[in-house]
């Protein structure tokens, strides 16, 4: 198992921008597919982005492709996500997320339901 600890969010203006971090424990990071999942009030959790094992492959929900990027470095056990104008409708909880299945070094999930294990989110808020 992974335990997923993230840290950056605050509070930031429209057009504004943050950066994500998400620092995972174990020598087996690189096994893991990595993603972003985010929680507005009173909504479901939205998959936000994804990265493959090596890094090499990503994939973006419509409403952050463009503004934002995923990211990660295997040597630290860390995950990114850099987040360029930002909107007040990004304003939710940001969770960081690990795959565990056994997958190609290229694969990439693109749903919410492929993460097996979370984090314990990283409030992010943009104001109008």
């Amino acid at each position: 198992q992974v335990q997923l600890v993230e840290s950056g969010g605050g509070l930031v203006q429209a057009g504004g921008s943050l950066r994500l971090s998400c620092a995972a424990s174990g020598r087996t990071f690189s096994s893991y597919p990595m993603g972003w999942i985010r929680q507005a009030p009173g909504k479901e959790r939205e998959f936000v982005a994804a990265v493959s094992r090596s890094g090499g492959n990503t994939v973006y929900a419509d409403s952050v492709k463009g503004r934002y990027t995923i990211s990660r470095d295997n040597a630290k056990n860390t995950v990114y996500l850099q987040m360029n104008s930002l909107k007040p409708e990004d304003t939710a909880v940001y969770f960081c997320a690990a795959d565990r299945n056994i997958r190609t070094s290229n694969y990439v999930p693109a749903y919410k339901s492929a993460f097996d294990y979370w984090g314990q989110g990283t409030q992010v808020t943009v104001s109008s």
